[in-house]
């Protein structure tokens, strides 16, 4: 079997529009396939093998030509494209394209999204996620576009807190410790040892390991003065 080339997606697109009533011509004014129907917008599809950056620029500046705008990819098999997929609809989405998958084993034709305006749904949780984690970060210790080993959020700033105090002091029951750092989940903290910096020594007392250490050390830099 040759290699996929876009031409083989144009049969089924054709058939599969013209079974809607449309007449349907390929390569015209430099569109892949341009299909018209007596009382409706003109339809565009364009026609690649995979998604790309280069096809969505394709498909956006189409809607200069009409809102009824296709872009059309193989189906492929597997998790990995079925996921990538429902990531390239959510996109199209949002850029008011429609998205057509071709199973060319067979020739059918799967409309996963048409064009339209787009109305986002908020996420209040995720919203609220967010406000959180930005009341409760202590300074700005994290720059912009740093990856996620090492982040510096809220929860670990409060772990540094507490491996601070426990260096100074010494082994300290939890209600001491949330006193102290004014990290009111210490005990909770502590007690899930995310990162394996603290050990349990009696009941209700806890006390630093040695990662706990080179935690204070690596951290400390990072939370604002006082």
């Amino acid at each position: 079997m040759g290699a996929m080339k876009e031409t083989d997606l144009y049969p089924p697109v054709k058939a599969f529009l013209e079974g809607q009533g449309y007449e349907v011509k390929g390569e015209v004014a430099g569109a892949d396939v341009v299909a018209c129907r007596d009382g409706d917008l003109p339809v565009i599809v364009e026609l690649k093998t995979g998604f790309s950056l280069a096809l969505l620029r394709q498909g956006v500046a189409r809607l200069a030509v009409t809102d009824a705008v296709y872009l059309c990819v193989p189906r492929r098999a597997g998790r990995a494209h079925a996921a990538a997929m429902k990531e390239n609809v959510k996109l199209c989405r949002r850029l008011g394209l429609g998205v057509i998958q071709v199973r060319l084993s067979d020739g059918l034709v799967e409309v996963l999204c048409d064009p339209g305006p787009y109305a986002p749904r908020k996420s209040k949780a995720r919203q609220g996620r967010l406000l959180r984690e930005f009341a409760r970060r202590q300074g700005d210790p994290a720059t912009g576009g740093a990856t996620v080993a090492g982040l510096v959020t809220a929860y670990r700033q409060d772990a540094v807190r507490i491996a601070g105090y426990l260096s100074d002091q010494g082994p300290s029951r939890g209600a001491a410790v949330a006193k102290a750092t004014g990290v009111g989940r210490a005990t909770r903290i502590m007690a899930d040892d995310h990162y394996g910096w603290f050990e349990r020594v009696e009941r209700g007392v806890y006390a630093l390991t040695e990662a706990g250490r080179r935690g204070v050390s690596a951290y400390a830099g990072k939370l604002p003065a006082g």
